[in-house]
């Protein structure tokens, strides 16, 4: 018996050595391109073809590179629809359909007049051959996601034609098919248009609202992933049931849970992880093992078919692209970010092309000959690559002009916010309000602290707060988001959260609601009375009664002259912030004067927002509210200090009214930022304050 029983065949068929070396491409083809500054995508399909059955013969495409395709290629067209900023979606639809019917018509008439022409095909098999062309991949959009370009508006444009023209290529796909299977008739039309019909009415009604329950009952991670997951699959089915191909259900599954799951949020982030990781590399690889170069320099017809595949589907897509920036007076860059998105051939065309050749006509032939089956796979290469050369090139372009414009803005001011913990119970509500409230594009500027009071400190309270902090730390991490933990000792809650402040030069604060323990006792409790005295920053105190990501409407309460207080861009950017990442209404109410610089500052740095303005006719009774704010909306009250501007008596009224009308609702109560030295006052009767916890 030898020690080691090795031999080496050709391809590899175990499923050890396979997983292997697809992980050792994955890992190793980004480190040598990018030395050569390749796109990463390139290096994976290039890799594909190296290793496949028309190269070296290492790895077969078996029916794992179809499983791991397939959920590559449905990820690629969640992600888009999920990363997509559904309210500049909704601004640019028009520019969206424009172009999605642009980059479909021209295809088609370039395509069918090449065929006919210079191909001597006949019209069906040039409309099929047309429809190749019209349609697209979005390859190059895990580039987009990496410049953090996912919200901008020629990607939402291109995405949005995207979904426009795969479906015009599907269903003509889907009509030829049936033309050959015999099975149009008065009511193949009628059955289609149904089918398709109901299948998007039980994506868009009953998707959310399945979501929406689920997210609300089960926060473990793991099992929101494997939720989505399924719905993803789900929607692809329903969608192939219907006729169409799997892909616009992922699609439109990525739409509408768009809202449901915030840009920066933990699933956000296994989301994306995964996919990037594993699924989108194993489905690119899958597509250049399908790549015979050889083929092109031994058969002379197979090179013509190829080379009029690849010049009129490059052609008609930069038209298309072309067209759409000069008729929306667009950039350059813009137009090359359209152009490079919507170039890429790869899984609608490959349906379209394996259908069309196992058709076979009356005479024998093949609806699409083997010609072009060759011709579409160096089609699919080619304009895979240069989709990524083009997409890299305009994303980086458009990245550094968002950062200059950001410099002479001024909106890089520093941001650290402070989350006080000690109620295990109000960690996740706590770290999610503060990771919506936070500029997305840092990854850092998070402090969460825990105060151990000297004279009640012991062995167990200290080993509870670290372990707060761990939680803390760990969910901020699963949103790819740096947590700092403080944990100190010190006199009581407010002198520790004051001393941090200074330390870490805090802008905001954070901290949960106050539980009462006896019937006098305050309603915000007298650590937070003491905070705000003892402090000129944003306070934002918060009770959540469901899962951030589950609210459906952000109601904010505004009292008079509250826009002369020095905080209230600052309070106002979180707020639209925070209806942003949600991606749920905001909705202001407030008198006459204070509704006019709302809507001018709204209108003028945050218009992509769903946003309302309304008249609060009397600001001392919230009564008045009540009939507006549902169990699954946010109320947030926008308060102020004794001594500030925007006070008024009618404050003192305010925590009654909260518990009185509002006890059973998700609250956010925010004390903004003052010019001026906080109001270092001492009560005789507790000169050091109350050492009472913050949740």
């Amino acid at each position: 018996m030898h020690l080691f029983d090795f031999s080496l065949q050709l391809p590899v068929t175990d499923p050890t050595w396979i997983f292997f070396l697809v992980l050792i491409i994955i890992l190793f083809a980004p480190m040598v391109l990018g030395r050569l500054h390749i796109p990463h995508i390139i290096g994976m399909i290039l890799a594909g073809v190296v290793v496949g059955g028309y190269g070296f013969n290492i790895l077969e495409r078996d029916s794992s590179f179809e499983l791991f395709g397939r959920v590559g290629l449905y990820y690629i067209m969640f992600l888009a629809g999920l990363e997509m900023d559904m309210d500049d979606f909704n601004k640019n639809r028009l520019k969206s359909l424009f172009f999605g019917l642009l980059t479909f018509i021209i295809p088609m008439i370039l395509g069918v007049w090449s065929s006919m022409t210079l191909l001597n095909f006949g019209l069906t098999s040039s409309i099929l051959l047309a429809s190749m062309y019209a349609s697209h991949t979005l390859i190059s959009y895990p580039i987009i996601s990496r410049y953090g370009l996912t919200r901008s508006r020629s990607v939402n444009i291109a995405i949005g034609g995207t979904a426009v023209t795969i479906t015009l290529a599907l269903l003509v796909l889907a009509i030829i098919a049936g033309m050959y299977k015999g099975e149009i008739d008065q009511w193949f039309w009628i059955l289609l248009i149904a089918k398709i019909a109901v299948a998007c009415f039980v994506i868009i009604f009953f998707f959310p609202r399945i979501g929406r329950w689920f997210f609300r009952r089960y926060e473990d991670h793991v099992m929101q992933f494997v939720f989505v997951l399924s719905m993803v699959f789900l929607g692809g089915g329903i969608l192939q049931l219907a006729g169409l191909e799997g892909i616009l259900g992922a699609f439109l599954v990525g739409l509408v849970l768009n809202r449901l799951i915030p840009h920066v949020s933990p699933l956000m982030n296994h989301l994306e992880f995964v996919g990037n990781a594993l699924f989108i590399p194993y489905f690119l690889i899958g597509v250049g093992m399908i790549i015979n170069v050889r083929s092109f320099f031994t058969e002379g017809e197979a090179l013509k078919v190829a080379v009029v595949m690849t010049v009129v589907a490059i052609l008609s897509k930069w038209i298309a692209a072309w067209m759409t920036q000069k008729i929306y007076k667009m950039a350059p860059s813009e137009r090359r970010m359209i152009f490079g998105l919507s170039n890429a051939q790869a899984a609608a065309t490959l349906a379209a092309v394996l259908i069309g050749h196992q058709i076979i006509l009356a005479n024998g032939e093949r609806l699409l000959n083997d010609e072009v089956l060759n011709g579409t796979v160096m089609m699919i290469f080619f304009t895979c690559v240069l989709s990524s050369f083009v997409t890299e090139r305009a994303a980086r372009q458009i990245a550094m002009k968002k950062e200059e414009q950001a410099k002479v803005d001024g909106t890089n001011s520093e941001e650290n916010i402070l989350i006080s913990i000690s109620n295990p119970d109000t960690i996740v509500d706590l770290v999610s309000i503060a990771l919506i409230f936070k500029e997305s594009k840092t990854k850092d500027g998070l402090i969460a602290l825990n105060v151990v009071n000297d004279h009640n400190s012991s062995g167990v309270k200290v080993a509870q707060g670290k372990k707060y902090l761990e939680k803390t730390a760990m969910l901020a991490a699963a949103a790819d988001v740096t947590m700092h933990t403080v944990s100190r000792y010190d006199l009581d809650i407010v002198s520790g959260i004051i001393h941090t402040i200074k330390e870490h030069n805090i802008s905001d604060i954070v901290v949960g609601f106050h539980h009462k323990t006896n019937l006098v006792d305050s309603f915000f409790g007298s650590t937070v009375e003491n905070l705000l005295k003892k402090t000129h920053r944003q306070v934002m105190i918060v009770k959540c009664l469901m899962p951030v990501n589950t609210l459906r409407r952000i109601i904010i309460a505004v009292p008079p002259k509250a826009e002369y207080e020095a905080g209230f861009p600052k309070w106002v950017e979180h707020v639209c912030r925070m209806g942003g990442q949600l991606g749920c209404r905001v909705h202001f109410f407030a008198n006459p004067q204070t509704l006019i610089c709302l809507k001018v500052l709204i209108s003028k740095n945050y218009r992509g927002i769903r946003s309302e303005l309304s008249e609060l006719a009397n600001w001392e009774d919230l009564l008045l509210l009540t009939g507006q704010v549902n169990y699954d909306h946010l109320l947030v009250v926008v308060s102020a200090r004794r001594g500030s501007v925007s006070y008024d008596i009618s404050f003192e009224h305010l925590p009654a009214q909260l518990s009185k009308y509002f006890s059973n609702n998700s609250l956010l109560v925010i004390y903004p930022d003052q010019y001026g030295n906080p109001q270092d006052t001492i009560s005789f009767s507790d000169p050091r304050g109350h050492n009472e916890a913050l949740n």
